[in-house]
């Protein structure tokens, strides 16, 4: 396996250069990275660490395409990609998501507060909004519904992406619409959605489907596994992106963080520490998709560059 990219686009590129990406999947042998290393170099572009930067007048876009074209007919590449970032259109995105209003408890049993599912969306939206993620917005799916003068609601009117409330029974997940709905799209988020994805419906759609949950399982599960697990005295958590395949929480992993608890924290300040490593990791796993730089094998596994 060999990744032409891993240097973060923010960084500089010279003056008249663009910054191309590939990602390149083949059986080993000898004479890849020399093979590509010539081909990059043949067309006046340079290698920094393991990606490059190109003059788009000396090597256009249709014949960087058609060059690495031919070096992965040439290697029997499983996979080939290359995307220039000033160039190539932003990735085409749906996002899946619940809001369930959960009630926190403590010990004396009053009630402490409320949190909702949408900490993981709204941050996406505000990435988004703010330009940090290399995405477009197709629409937005929830199986709750939310106030009209609710604040996601509020901010997609005010951005134009649609909204569409879709409730769920045990008997129907609606799958058939969503699929209607996320047709046209790249790739799609689970932003805390509440609900199993049948192997049909992933097979259908036949895309990479990026789900986000809390690093707890498999010892808490159920309702509440926040309070589980302060309960429990835990003194790590975290969060695991990971890509949904048709074992539930069971798909190659894209990114995980964690982050230390103690007993000074409280109920309320150990979910929001959650809740943080949470949007942390969906976004920074989203990002990482992107630019090319997750590679998937051995059916559980990736390579993150």
């Amino acid at each position: 396996m060999l990744s032409v990219a891993r240097r973060p686009l923010s960084a500089a590129v010279p003056v008249g250069n663009l910054l191309g990406i590939h990602l390149f999947q083949c059986p080993d042998t000898v004479g890849i990275v020399a093979r590509l290393s010539e081909c990059i170099a043949s067309r006046g572009g340079n290698i920094h660490s393991v990606d490059f930067t190109y003059n788009p007048m000396l090597w256009p876009r249709d014949v960087l395409r058609t060059d690495f074209l031919n070096l992965s007919q040439h290697f029997s590449a499983q996979r080939s990609t290359v995307r220039v970032p000033d160039l190539d259109p932003k990735y085409k995105i749906s996002v899946l998501a619940s809001k369930q209003e959960i009630p926190l408890f403590s010990h004396a049993c009053a009630l402490l507060f409320t949190f909702s599912q949408d900490h993981c969306l709204f941050d996406l939206l505000y990435r988004w909004q703010e330009g940090r993620l290399p995405v477009d917005i197709n629409c937005v799916i929830s199986n709750h519904d939310r106030l009209k003068d609710n604040h996601v609601r509020r901010f997609l009117e005010r951005h134009g992406i649609p909204y569409h409330y879709l409730p769920t029974s045990p008997g129907n997940k609606r799958e058939q619409e969503i699929l209607e709905l996320v047709q046209g799209t790249d790739f799609v988020v689970l932003a805390r959605y509440m609900q199993i994805l049948s192997e049909g419906f992933l097979k259908a759609y036949g895309k990479d489907i990026i789900n986000i949950h809390h690093g707890l399982l498999p010892s808490f599960k159920g309702g509440n596994p926040s309070r589980q697990a302060f309960n429990a005295g835990v003194k790590l958590i975290g969060a695991t992106s990971h890509f949904v395949t048709p074992e539930l929480d069971a798909g190659p992993i894209i990114e995980q963080m964690v982050e230390r608890v103690s007993h000074r924290d409280t109920l309320q300040s150990f979910v929001v520490k959650s809740e943080n490593l949470e949007k942390q990791c969906l976004a920074e796993a989203i990002k990482s998709y992107c630019e090319l730089r997750v590679l998937p094998y051995e059916l559980k596994k990736t390579v993150v560059f």
